[in-house]
Formats: C-alpha cells, sequence, structure tokens
C-alpha cells in the first residue's frame, strides 16, 4: 500500500496563506499526481499553492513544471 504523504504537514509554511478548502485542493491534487506516477518536491507544491493563489498564471506554472522535468536537468 501506498504511503499517505501529509504536504501541509511536511512544508506548513507553504499552505500558511490558504483557507483550508485550499489546502484539502492541494493535497488532493498532489494526492492524484502520486498516483499517476509524480514525486512532487517543495519546488512543485510551493508552484502549484502559487498557482493557486494566482501568483503564478497557467502559463508560468506549466512552463516552470516543464523545465523542471526537461531530460538532462539535474535535481538540486
Amino acid at each position: 500500500m501506498a504511503q499517505h504523504i501529509r504536504y501541509s504537514q511536511q512544508h506548513p509554511d507553504l499552505f500558511a496563506p490558504l483557507t483550508a478548502v485550499q489546502v484539502r485542493a492541494i493535497e488532493q491534487t498532489l494526492a492524484n499526481g502520486r498516483l499517476e506516477g509524480w514525486d512532487p518536491d517543495r519546488s512543485d507544491v510551493a508552484d502549484l499553492i502559487d498557482y493557486t493563489l494566482g501568483k503564478l498564471t497557467r502559463a508560468e506554472y506549466v512552463s516552470r513544471a516543464s523545465e523542471r522535468r526537461a531530460p538532462g536537468r539535474v535535481a538540486v
């Protein structure tokens, strides 16, 4: 059975500006992504939250996510 991860507990500082409804939506989005094989890191979580808060446009969010997944990119 897959381990249940609570990103809001791992990164409480990122989730601080969100409402309870937004926290649940982000947690569900991340859980669904994990079921599809995505292993989001802190940057992924931060960008998803910024997109939710309107700090990133959809195009910016997609571009940043694609850049992190680019072949040959070394994780830092």
